[in-house]
């Protein structure tokens, strides 16, 4: 797959610029898991010499993203048991601080918000726009975070969340699309409990919610 062409302005260093290339290329599923990460192949595409790219390499080798082994090289790391239940189990902590904040603060605005991503997963759902669904579910758990009003909570999120979504990605139609009927249940209580200001109920239906999909995850790993 062709990754970029030259350096963008944005970043700081040819290392950094390979290394969000590639992070972002394996989040997203672009770059599968097991897919060999030939130096001298990326070398051309993202038309950069070596030196870079192996740094950028280490850096996602200590993410957990990339391995390496004697007589391979580097490959995308595979997608285990373990990594599933580590990404649910912190989103679950993240998400249950953030949902008791929103309930305290949540206002007129915020609340709109909510309501409408809801109503549009709503839509999605018998236009099977699966897609979009997954979209917009991203959406509304990053908006409950900006509601909680929460700087460094809210990063810890979106960066569990790109985790989530190599997840996603990598299983949707394995796990995500028969699962979306009952995730959407799960959102519409989860709202109404907000809508409540009910903090104690919100966090109730948020850890069940991130148990249930981690259930489902781990039987279509099994399976």
């Amino acid at each position: 797959m062709a990754l970029g062409g030259s350096p963008d302005v944005r970043f700081r260093t040819k290392q950094e610029y390979v290394y969000q290339s590639l992070r972002g290329a394996i989040l997203r599923g672009e770059l599968a898991p097991g897919r060999r990460l030939v130096i001298d192949e990326l070398g051309r595409q993202l038309k950069v010499s070596a030196i870079p790219i192996r740094e950028a390499l280490q850096l996602l080798q200590s993410e957990g993203l990339v391995q390496s082994a004697p007589h391979v090289g580097a490959t995308v790391s595979p997608l285990s048991e373990g990594e599933v239940r580590e990404v649910f189990a912190i989103l679950e902590g993240l998400e249950t601080v953030a949902v008791r904040e929103a309930a305290r603060r949540l206002d007129d605005a915020g609340a709109a918000v909510l309501t409408g991503l809801v109503a549009r997963m709503d839509e999605a759902l018998p236009a099977r726009d699966h897609e979009g669904w997954a979209a917009l579910n991203v959406e509304l758990h990053r908006a409950m975070g900006e509601i909680a009003g929460m700087p460094l909570l809210r990063e810890m999120t979106e960066r569990v969340l790109s985790r989530w979504e190599r997840l996603r990605r990598h299983f949707f139609q394995g796990v995500l699309v028969p699962r979306l009927e009952q995730a959407q249940r799960e959102h519409r209580e989860i709202l109404d409990a907000l809508l409540r200001r009910d903090a104690d109920l919100a966090e109730r239906v948020v850890r069940g919610h991130n148990r249930a999909a981690l259930a489902a995850y781990e039987e279509h790993l099994r399976g």
